[in-house]
């Protein structure tokens, strides 16, 4: 096992694979990173599930699928959830080992219904029923109409990771959304300790637009800075919020708390250090899912030196006014990385949709 990966593990931090398909299952890739990597759970969303499902490895599958008369979208939803479902039985033993916090492995909803509450209920019941394995978790975006379902979803019993959040307000409003969802959980007489969640907060992206606004104002002694300060302010929120009255009572319940989740931490900028995203964010807690090439990086050389979120949450706070003083509007940003968030995975989505379909005609 990698000393440096080992040494983050200790740390607090949970490392998690940001790629899943056929080739790493039946390969023994994913198994021997579990072994090997301290990897401890996976994630997935439409843009892995497109570049996976062009392996020729899903042809066998694809041609029962045709055989079937499967639509594109019905043939997608097989192969993903069965995809899904085999990974969650590998890390059977990395969640039982620890009691349900790791050994997970994420599916989204399809991007498409992210404003629609009630399309995104019902297919996050159908997601978690197909997969049939206690250790998956339903990703379901962290829009206004997603709130509502991350609520009513976790009421139900289901574990969520919430995706795409990019500012501490909507944070905010993600873990309100938990409490009142365990809360309901609880009314219902649901057993809330098997309820697992992460609220995914997205890094690199912030720096890219972030940065790009600086260079056109003439401020590039303030890049590279932001998505670290945005993340640090976020964990914490997390702090803050998990050591309330009303979580306290949610606790003395059994309800297990929301960790905070390190996404696209794979840096956008060559210039930058490869493993910034992950060194630069350790704290108790934190889940970070990364691509492999950034965990490699992290094996190789990431310089592990115990927690560097917590040390520089002061100077987050300085740096997000020092930004503003620049004249830029961090809302706005945020806003615009989550409509781009959405936009990019229907982009994805409906890329998937066309191979299928393309595949089908072939298989």
């Amino acid at each position: 096992m990698s000393d440096r990966l080992k040494k983050l593990t200790e740390a607090g931090v949970s490392i998690w694979l940001d790629d899943l398909s056929r080739d790493r299952l039946e390969s023994g890739n994913l198994r021997d990173l579990i072994a090997t990597s301290s990897v401890r759970g996976v994630t997935t969303n439409p843009t892995i599930f497109a570049s996976a499902l062009k392996s020729p490895r899903y042809a066998p599958a694809l041609a029962a699928q045709k055989q079937a008369g499967a639509s594109a979208a019905t043939a997608i939803f097989e192969l993903t959830t069965e995809d899904v479902r085999n990974a969650c039985d590998l890390f059977a033993g990395v969640y039982r080992d620890s009691n349900g916090i790791d050994g997970r492995v994420s599916i989204e909803v399809e991007p498409d219904l992210a404003h629609d509450t009630a399309a995104t209920i019902a297919q996050a019941q159908e997601l978690f029923a197909k997969v049939g394995r206690e250790n998956v978790m339903i990703k379901i975006p962290a829009t206004i109409a997603g709130l509502a379902a991350i609520e009513e979803v976790t009421a139900l019993g289901i574990s969520v990771n919430v995706t795409l959040i990019f500012s501490v307000e909507r944070y905010e409003k993600v873990i309100d959304a938990y409490f009142a969802g365990l809360e309901k959980a609880i009314a219902n007489n649901i057993d809330v300790s098997k309820i697992h969640s992460v609220a995914s907060f997205f890094v690199s992206r912030v720096d890219t637009e972030v940065d790009k606004r600086l260079d056109a104002i003439g401020k590039p002694e303030l890049k590279s800075k932001a998505a670290l300060a945005n993340a640090r302010l976020a964990y914490e929120l997390y702090q803050q919020r998990f050591s309330s009255e009303r979580w306290q009572k949610l606790a003395g319940l059994a309800a297990r708390e929301q960790r905070p989740l390190m996404a696209s931490t794979g840096v956008k900028d060559p210039a930058l250090p490869d493993t910034l995203y992950v060194t630069e964010l350790v704290a108790a807690n934190v889940v970070n899912t990364m691509p492999e090439k950034t965990m490699l990086a992290t094996a190789d050389h990431g310089e592990i030196v115990g927690d560097t979120i917590t040390p520089a949450i002061e100077s987050a706070h300085g740096f997000m006014a020092d930004l503003e003083s620049a004249g830029i509007d961090f809302a706005a940003v945020t806003e615009l990385l989550e409509r781009e968030g959405v936009e990019k995975f229907i982009v994805s989505w409906n890329e998937l949709v066309e191979s299928v379909e393309s595949a089908l005609e072939q298989a």
